[in-house]
């Protein structure tokens, strides 16, 4: 699911939750050259046991349902977390004895306002799957355990500050209840809502939990800060479309909003969800050896995730709005942190809303599950432009981590984090020009102590170190001018060469335990790597990588950094996930996004060399829309254009656009199809399942430290 809105990498279409291997609908690979003819469902190139008519082609409609769907394994080669070794608890006590961490300014401020906490869990629709536990992160308090990063274990502790609090007269926070923040304003006749939350079920129980101590007022405004899935998923938990329209609640958001919130990670958002797990430690233990924070906050909500159209869009640099009685100055600020963004103040309120441009971290330039490249450069001029539009504001809130009071302390912060943008740019840009490539640079950087010693600028979600090598991509692209480079080999077949050099996975991992025994980890990794890729039978090979990844986690500063090692770790003892993110979770938003976001991720998700020679067409009818397209394979490529049906396309599949988009989701089920009066088959049926069957279907499961 897509974080800092890009939490969310979700919205993959064409991709379909994993089976469970030997299950039911088991499929043998990725991709079916045809099915097998069971239960009168045809087979490509056979005939079928049912002749005829409706149930012929809704039964080919089933089949490609289950053509829709991928298979998985697992192998891993067991055990348990450990503990920390003498020279990561070495490097621990350094840091800590280096950081001012019982500095009580920002323990002051994380808990200044509180009026109450949540207890107990948050809960899906249908009461089967935990969403939030408010318990879960009870056990970040008081000294860092030996398997955390001491800088760290101070920002989880401070994340683990949640409830409802008091910002100043008039404003309120939710923290907690998600991994963003959810900002509530008081209007004349109710409360205006800043971002609400990643998904309908925290944001619902978040307005909830402020009705009951604020009292039962109507939402008469939301904005929308950016385009990220966390500050806007939520949406329908707080209003919907039909509430907006009737009672005209004011919908405000950046210009660019809805076409950058619905296609964000559309076409590589299988790979972004997989990635993300690693990111967000999804899917590890709360505890000291496990999952302790994110960064931007405690945890994200994996929940139903909707949008709502804007009624109002930002689209100069400033624009004034009065909403429900209360003045706003909004500021468009697109092209750093998110696509589509703004910030604003409430001069009235003596308060500036910092959206996402500003946090309690360091922000990611390109974040670990993947993106396009942000501009740092440009991210630090906003920040200028922020303390010249700050006036005499005496507090700043961001939509993650708390607030900052003072006009002084909130030029001071927007200032340190303006110049720590601009630093890691100016000094990337200097080094490229000195000839340095993106790993030279990555450990040439170091911030200076007046920016280093700033607990609100260090990376806990972003990491310097991962932020110069994406300023070095942004300007000259991922090559770094070494031709060796240029065409080098394949990961598995390099390491098994490399193996074979040395004599061996054996003596590969001797070294590594040697390095390891040292505390020389990232030499370790980087041997073990080899071994495990080259020699992917090697149990030990596995064994100590993961035991490796444990201790380069412990010492991680970076949350990001910290949950993506020790998730590695995880997966090489119990191989990748079983299944990918539910792809049910993100229909409610998907139904915002236009047709050609789905054909255009179709068309990715074809199997070039599969498709060779096979010119099928098919048209695409909507019923619902009144809209049509033709699509057709020419040179091994997807094509398509909105057009009337084709009078030779091999088939027409008729439907409506919600069951359109489960079937590209692989979320249709019977009621859909089989069921359905809005969906029809004419021409050749066999046709249009060859179509189908040379498309991927990718369940997000892949292996990422192993090979399988």
């Amino acid at each position: 699911m897509q974080g800092d809105g890009e939490i969310l990498a979700t919205s993959s279409v064409i991709t379909a939750p994993s089976r469970e291997p030997g299950g039911a609908n088991a499929l043998p690979t990725r991709r079916l050259a045809g099915m097998q003819n069971q239960g009168g469902v045809v087979a490509a190139g056979r005939t079928n046991n049912v002749s005829g008519g409706i149930v012929m082609h809704k039964l080919l409609l089933a089949t490609l349902l289950v053509l829709l769907a991928g298979c998985g394994q697992n192998t891993g080669v067991g055990g348990t977390a450990g503990d920390a070794m003498p020279a990561t608890l070495q490097a621990n006590e350094q840091m800590a004895a280096e950081l001012e961490l019982d500095d009580p300014q920002d323990f002051e401020d994380a808990r200044r306002g509180l009026i109450a906490r949540p207890e107990g869990k948050i809960l899906s629709a249908d009461g089967s799957t935990v969403l939030i536990d408010f318990d879960a992160y009870k056990f970040v308090d008081g000294k860092a355990p030996p398997t955390v990063n001491p800088s760290l274990w101070r920002h989880a502790v401070l994340n683990a500050q949640i409830g409802l609090f008091k910002v100043t007269d008039g404003i309120w926070q939710l923290r907690g209840f998600d991994i963003a923040n959810m900002t509530l304003i008081e209007g004349k006749t109710g409360l205006i809502v800043v971002d609400p939350l990643t998904a309908r079920e925290s944001a619902s129980a978040a307005l909830a939990f402020a009705r009951k101590h604020l009292g039962d007022k109507p939402v008469s405004g939301i904005v929308f800060t950016h385009s990220h899935a966390d500050h806007f998923g939520g949406a329908l938990g707080i209003a919907s479309a039909q509430e907006v329209a009737q009672r005209k609640i004011p919908v405000i958001a950046p210009a660019g909003f809805i076409e950058e919130a619905t296609s964000e990670n559309i076409l590589v958002g299988t790979a972004m969800a997989r990635r993300s797990m690693y990111q967000f430690g999804k899917n590890l233990e709360r505890s000291p050896q496990g999952n302790v924070d994110t960064g931007l906050g405690k945890n994200i909500v994996y929940g139903a995730i909707g949008v709502l159209l804007p009624t109002q869009l930002i689209t100069t640099p400033e624009q004034e709005l009065v909403i429900d009685g209360v003045r706003f100055v909004f500021h468009n600020v697109p092209g750093a942190e998110a696509p589509a963004e703004l910030t604003f103040s409430i001069p009235d309120r003596k308060a500036y809303g910092g959206a996402e441009n500003l946090a309690q971290t360091m922000h990611n330039l390109l974040p670990v599950r993947g993106a396009k490249v942000r501009d740092s450069l440009q991210w630090s001029t906003y920040l200028q432009e922020a303390i010249d539009n700050l006036g005499d504001a005496e507090v700043y809130f961001g939509q993650h981590n708390w607030p900052v009071w003072g006009n002084a302390r909130i030029v001071d912060f927007i200032t340190k984090h303006r110049d720590v943008y601009k630093y890691m740019h100016d000094q990337t840009v200097r080094l490229i020009n000195a000839g340095h490539t993106p790993r030279e640079i990555a450990e040439l950087v170091k911030l200076p102590p007046s920016l280093a010693s700033f607990f609100g600028a260090r990376g806990y979600y972003g990491d310097l170190r991962h932020n110069v090598k994406a300023i070095y991509q942004f300007y000259l692209g991922a090559y770094d001018g070494n031709p060796a480079n240029l065409n080098p080999l394949p990961p598995q077949e390099s390491a098994q060469r490399w193996l074979d050099l040395i004599g061996g996975a054996d003596k590969a991992v001797a070294a590594a335990q040697t390095a390891y025994d040292q505390g020389d980890y990232r030499w370790a990794a980087e041997l073990l790597n080899q071994a495990v890729f080259g020699a992917p039978e090697h149990k030990g090979a596995k064994e100590l990588l993961a035991r490796t990844y444990e201790q380069l986690g412990y010492m991680a500063e970076a949350a990001t950094w910290r949950n993506s090692y020790l998730t590695a770790a995880m997966e090489l003892r119990e191989g990748p996930p079983k299944k990918g993110v539910d792809r049910s979770f993100v229909i409610d938003m998907l139904q915002q996004t236009p047709i050609e976001r789905f054909l255009e991720a179709m068309a990715a998700a074809l199997d070039g060399p599969a498709a060779d020679g096979k010119n099928l067409k098919v048209n695409l009818v909507l019923t619902d829309l009144e809209e049509s397209y033709v699509l057709w394979i020419e040179n091994a490529v997807l094509h398509f254009k909105k057009a009337a049906p084709a009078t030779d396309a091999n088939a027409t599949l008729t439907l409506t656009r919600p069951i359109f988009i489960k079937m590209m989701t692989g979320t249709a089920g019977v009621q859909d199809t089989l069921l359905s009066d809005d969906l029809e088959i004419d021409g050749s049926q066999i046709d249009l399942v060859r179509f189908f069957t040379l498309f991927d279907k990718a369940p997000g499961t892949f292996a990422i430290v192993t090979t399988e």
